[in-house]
């Protein structure tokens, strides 16, 4: 067998197959073991730093815990044997720390609960975690907000319960994808405050260990972390963590929405946009034809899995009393997986968004598709002031009737109306059934979103 290992991984996310096409290695990265376990060691040693700045701890064993703790030195098969026998990994890390602190071990962990620092531990992984989400969501953000320029007047058929409507622009669609990012960027900036706080509250969450300096270790704590201090122990309190789960299920929902609508425009009978051709991406074992939506394939994927978490977040807010007995293991399963899971589908979506081909022609030819029927309503509206409106739908309806059973079109249908030639001439029917005359106030709804909030780029 050529390779130096065998591959071992069994899901999505660390797989040698899949793994880039469901995250990337900047997510990885941030949620892997190594980060965790490092986290955990750099809240003990912030909790060491800030117990001596409160006169709790001498600062001597501070600075001896800040030199000496190295998550690389850990004997990471003895961290796991001896998790798997307590149930949490703080415990058996504490014993190897106070090992390679020597003398000062003795004031490794002064105070603290394993949920305290498991907690905030995440609470960091979670704040580099959403760095990366929010530089994705801007970049993103930026490429719709150049399609909706670039396609400001691109008309194209609208399209309500899969018939074609009424005439749209491409840039009118773009544009609504750009203000549903615009309101997720807005949504990350309010959430951080309520989530990004620490939690040093002891074992009942009391701070009964620190007496009458337990506020003051913990606001010093979260100083040193560049946290928020929390006005309360949420160690039971889930809401803000449940909040960041449920804000990634709305963002890869609204992927989700636009690599439905990609697919379904890139499909054979619509043809209107495709993915970005990089040779051999889509092609079929067996059809040499196929260039199927990878991206947006992909992008749907992780929405309907990142939904899942969202669900099993807000199913582990139910916690009994002080101290869960099994829904905050919960979230040990959902909180990496969502943050990796919604990165890969930003990654997958500034590909496909970002290389979007465009067929303005292909557009144009199926918004012709239905011979003016399309703009029937404007044709009613236009004959509405000679006629009366109900006489001008009914005459409009019967135009629709003869062109559906008999072909032809609508300006021609039109044309030979008496009702309808004796009103108007036949240059006004030919501009009233044109679609590219109907688009409303679509391409002034795109300067609005464009000109809603500032953004990058």
């Amino acid at each position: 067998m050529q390779g130096s290992s065998i591959p071992t991984a069994t899901t999505v996310l660390d797989s040698i197959l899949f793994r880039d096409a469901f995250g990337t290695p900047g997510m990885r990265e941030a949620f892997s073991d190594y980060a965790l376990i490092s986290r955990y060691v750099e809240v003990e040693v912030a909790l060491a730093k800030a117990q001596a700045r409160c006169g709790v701890i001498p600062q001597a064993a501070a600075d001896d815990i800040t030199r000496l703790s190295d998550p690389s030195r850990l004997d990471f098969d003895l961290l796991r044997q001896e998790t798997d026998v307590v149930g949490y990994p703080i415990l058996p890390l504490v014993h190897q720390l106070v090992k390679q602190c020597g003398e000062a071990g003795r004031y490794v962990h002064w105070g603290a609960t394993t949920q305290d620092i498991m907690d905030t531990a995440v609470i960091l992984q979670v704040r580099a975690g959403l760095k990366i989400i929010e530089d994705d969501v801007a970049e993103l953000r930026r490429i719709l907000a150049d399609l909706s320029r670039r396609h400001r007047d691109t008309p194209m058929a609208g399209r309500t319960h899969l018939q074609q409507a009424l005439p749209v622009t491409f840039g009118y669609k773009t544009a609504i994808w750009l203000a549903m990012f615009d309101r997720h960027a807005e949504r990350l900036e309010q959430l951080k405050p309520r989530v990004l706080v620490g939690e040093f509250a002891g074992a009942a969450g009391t701070l009964a260990s620190l007496g009458d300096r337990g506020f003051e270790v913990q606001q010093a704590l979260c100083e040193e972390l560049g946290l928020g201090v929390p006005v309360s122990t949420w160690h039971v309190a889930r809401d803000g963590l449940a909040e960041v789960v449920n804000f990634f299920g709305l963002v890869t929902g609204s992927l989700g929405k636009i690599a439905l609508d990609v697919m379904i425009m890139a499909s054979t009978e619509f043809g209107e946009l495709y993915e970005p051709f990089v040779k051999g991406r889509g092609a079929s074992s067996t059809m040499p034809q196929k260039r199927n939506p990878i991206s947006s394939e992909l992008i749907l994927a992780a929405a309907k899995a990142v939904r899942q978490h969202a669900g099993l977040m807000l199913d582990a807010t139910i916690q009994d009393f002080e101290r869960a007995t099994g829904p905050w293991h919960a979230e040990w399963m959902a909180i990496p997986e969502s943050f990796v899971l919604t990165a890969g589908a930003l990654h997958q979506a500034k590909f496909a968004l970002g290389g979007l081909i465009v067929d303005e022609a292909k557009m144009a030819r199926n918004l012709d598709i239905s011979r003016g029927l399309i703009v029937a309503e404007a044709v009613m509206m236009g004959l509405a002031p000679q006629v009366g409106r109900q006489e001008a739908h009914d005459v409009v309806y019967e135009a629709c009737r003869i062109v559906n059973e008999t072909g032809g079109t609508l300006a021609e249908a039109l044309a030979a109306s008496p009702e309808v030639s004796g009103r108007i001439d036949r240059a006004t029917i030919d501009r009233l059934t044109s679609p590219g005359n109907y688009l409303g106030l679509a391409p002034a709804m795109v300067d609005r979103v464009l000109g809603s909030v500032p953004r990058q780029g």
